[in-house]
Order: structure tokens, then C-alpha cells, then sequence
């Protein structure tokens, strides 16, 4: 059986310089790639994707870190950079955090990460100080993905959420109604997530905009689930008088309010207008009015702004070149941000006095 030392040998040049010149890389003269390819068919040899990545000192294997995968958007995003990866002819290792800080924690502090990927991509996933000091330490390439932390000289690739939620709110705004409630992410939760907050900035502020001052009553915390959303609108009927309309952070939560809706009786877009955030896949089935982000865009873009400086693409899943994430002056990168749109379904309507 030839192996890539026997190609080397043939054409006269190094083992790496033959795993390089076999996947095109830049970084070798069109003479000697011709003649590797030369001996390489000569010998009938056939690439090997672990030889090759060994001769380059890698492991083809990207780790990508999320915080729970029963989540639509996690799943969605995580699918995504799976598919991509593998028609990169790369591997991924997934750490699902199932929302746990002791796990974060021991999977981001580990000094073995860097000796089983070549790259880490973290999907939502909120840094502290001791964090960023182990990524530092690993000094190995990366992304994020959505809001979480910012790792210095990463980039990333997430929505405008404080924007998407605007929009939402203004929607409803727009339809007449003005006792618009809020349900949002828990503060408490172990992986302290800043999503929730970027949302609620947003609803806040496009109240304002319209001269309505937010009342605290009907701003209600909970988990982003459908359990969430349920628990959060009865306790906003249980407050007194229900609103005309509810904004939840995501559309799971949206989900959750409008079975709580049911349950009490209320008809939706009647007696309560509902819209949420993502454009999840029942979102249409439904007719839940929404923000819809790309989610499954967001992780097949991060995954080519990472492999392409790793030279290890191989396929055209992704149309047209990645877009350079944008720097300031002082080389700082900024995010890459993707549009949101507003998907108006049968779940909003303008209040019953209109």
C-alpha cells in the first residue's frame, strides 16, 4: 500500500509539502504541486485525510461548544456547522454544557482542548476574565457565535438582538396596541446568558420611541422554553388585567404563552396578540408572528470564517466568498451581523378598541 511517504520520496520534497500541494494550498509553487501530483499518480496513491492532517500538525477536528442542545436555535446552529465542517473534510467535537457553569467552566479551562482540535467555535456561550486568560493560553483560532462574550481577535457572527426586538415591539405598536407585556430570559440562570437583556433593552426603548412608559408589571422573567413562556404568561394573568399583547425573547417562550393563553380561555390574536423571536420551524404551522433570524446561516458562515484562514477547505456549500469581518481603525474586529425580517402570521391583530 503507498503511502505519503512514498509520494514524497518520489517527487524529491517533504511529507507536508505533499499533504499541502494534494489539497491545493497556496502556500506551494505550481511546479512542485505538478510534480507531486505527478508521483502521486504514479504511485495510484489516494489522499489519506488523517495522514494529511497529520503531516500538517493538525487534527481535523474542530471543537464547537453550546450551551444546550435541546434548544432550537443551539440545535439549528449546531446542525449547521456540522454540515459545513463535514464537506470540509473536518470532524467536530461537540461539548454541550446541558446549561451547567461547572461544565463551561472545566471544558473552557482545560489545557488538553488544544491537543484534540485545530479551532473552537462557541455557539451563545458567556466568557468571565478566567475564560478569556485559558483561551489566550490555548492560542488557538476561534469564533463565536451569537451573543456571549467577545474573545480578543476573534470574530464573530450574531444578530443585532437589541434591533430584533425593536422591530417586534414596534409591530405591535403599529397594530394600536400599548399594554404590550415582556417575557425574557431567567437572570439566574447558571450560564448567566446576555441575550435576554439585548432583548428587553430593545423592547424598552421602542416603547419609548412611542411615548409609552414601560411598566414593570408586565415584564416577566422565566426560562427561554415553552414550559418558560407558559409559567411567565399566567403569572402576567394572574397579575390583574391581562395585556393586549405579549413580546417574547424567543419563539419557544411564544410558543409557551400562547398554550398558557388557551388554557385561560383567551383567544389569540383577539383578546392577545403574541409575537416571539427566531422563526422556529412550528413557527409557521402555528402562525406565530415573529423575528426571523438565520440561524442555520449564522453557523455555516462562522464555520467558513474559520476554516478558510486554516487552508482546509475543500467544497462550495457556502455561495460566494466569505465576507472579511469588518475592523476599526485600531484592528479591532467587529462583529459580522446578520439581518433579521418580521414574519407578520395570524397571532397579531390590533387590539379589540381599535
Amino acid at each position: 500500500m503507498t503511502r505519503i511517504d512514498d509520494v514524497a520520496r518520489l517527487a524529491g520534497v517533504s511529507t507536508a509539502t505533499v499533504s499541502r500541494a494534494l489539497r491545493g494550498l497556496p502556500t506551494v509553487s505550481a511546479a512542485t504541486r505538478q510534480r507531486v501530483l505527478a508521483a502521486a499518480e504514479k504511485l495510484e496513491y489516494a489522499v489519506s485525510p488523517s495522514a494529511s492532517r497529520l503531516a500538517g500538525g493538525r487534527t481535523g477536528t474542530v471543537a464547537v461548544v453550546a450551551p444546550r442542545l435541546t434548544r432550537w436555535f443551539f440545535a439549528t446552529v449546531v446542525e449547521a456547522i456540522e454540515e459545513f465542517l463535514h464537506e470540509a473534510g473536518y470532524d467536530l467535537l461537540l461539548y454541550n454544557l446541558g446549561g451547567r457553569e461547572q461544565v463551561r467552566q472545566r471544558v473552557l479551562r482545560t489545557a488538553n482542548l488544544h491537543k484534540r482540535a485545530d479551532a473552537i467555535m462557541l455557539v451563545a456561550t458567556p466568557l468571565g476574565p478566567a475564560d478569556l486568560t485559558a483561551l489566550a493560553q490555548l492560542d488557538l483560532p476561534g469564533i463565536t457565535i451569537s451573543s456571549g462574550g467577545d474573545v480578543p481577535g476573534w470574530p464573530c457572527v450574531r444578530i443585532d438582538d437589541v434591533a430584533a426586538a425593536r422591530t417586534a415591539t414596534r409591530h405591535l405598536l403599529d397594530l394600536g396596541h400599548r399594554r404590550i407585556a415582556h417575557i425574557s430570559g431567567d437572570p439566574d440562570d447558571e450560564l448567566a446568558f446576555t441575550t435576554h437583556l439585548d432583548r428587553r433593552r430593545g423592547y424598552r426603548e421602542a416603547l419609548r420611541a412611542a411615548g409609552v412608559v414601560p411598566d414593570p408589571s408586565l415584564d416577566v422573567e422565566s426560562t427561554f422554553s415553552l414550559a418558560g413562556g407558559a409559567r411567565a404568561t399566567a403569572e402576567l394573568l394572574a397579575r390583574g388585567e391581562p395585556p393586549t399583547a405579549i413580546f417574547a425573547s424567543c419563539d419557544e417562550m411564544a410558543m409557551g404563552a400562547l398554550s398558557a393563553l388557551r388554557d385561560a380561555g383567551l383567544r389569540v390574536p383577539q383578546d392577545v396578540s403574541v409575537i416571539g423571536i427566531d422563526d422556529h420551524d412550528l413557527a409557521g404551522v402555528l402562525g406565530l408572528s415573529t423575528i426571523a433570524q438565520p440561524a442555520a446561516e449564522q453557523g455555516r458562515l462562522a464555520a467558513r470564517l474559520l476554516l478558510d484562514p486554516l487552508g482546509a477547505y475543500h467544497g462550495e456549500p457556502y455561495p460566494g466568498p466569505a465576507p472579511a469581518p469588518p475592523t476599526d481603525a485600531d484592528g479591532t474586529t467587529r462583529p459580522v451581523i446578520l439581518p433579521t425580517r418580521l414574519v407578520v402570521r395570524e397571532s397579531t391583530a390590533p387590539p379589540r378598541a381599535h
